[in-house]
């Protein structure tokens, strides 16, 4: 099988999961192992308060995907 053909495979399969179940309960999980990588980088020894560890948790996560769109910026200049 050539890459295309497993990748064309591939997105199938995924768009056949999707039509049976609601991706937003498939990737629960994901998404809050996801999150979590924020609230353990800011506040590693779980000392902070929950509303403080969630408030800065959700500006490290803005803060990687500005420096995701920054690297696909330059990518995209060269």
């Amino acid at each position: 099988m050539t890459p295309e053909q497993r990748s064309l495979r591939s997105r199938m399969a995924a768009a056949i999961g999707h039509s049976r179940h609601d991706p937003r309960l498939t990737t629960v999980r994901a998404r809050q192992a996801f999150l979590a990588r924020f609230e353990r980088e800011v506040d590693p020894d779980r000392r902070l308060p929950p509303r403080e560890r969630a408030r800065r948790a959700e500006q490290a996560r803005r803060a990687y995907f500005y420096r995701l769109a920054l690297a696909s910026s330059r990518a995209r200049r060269c």
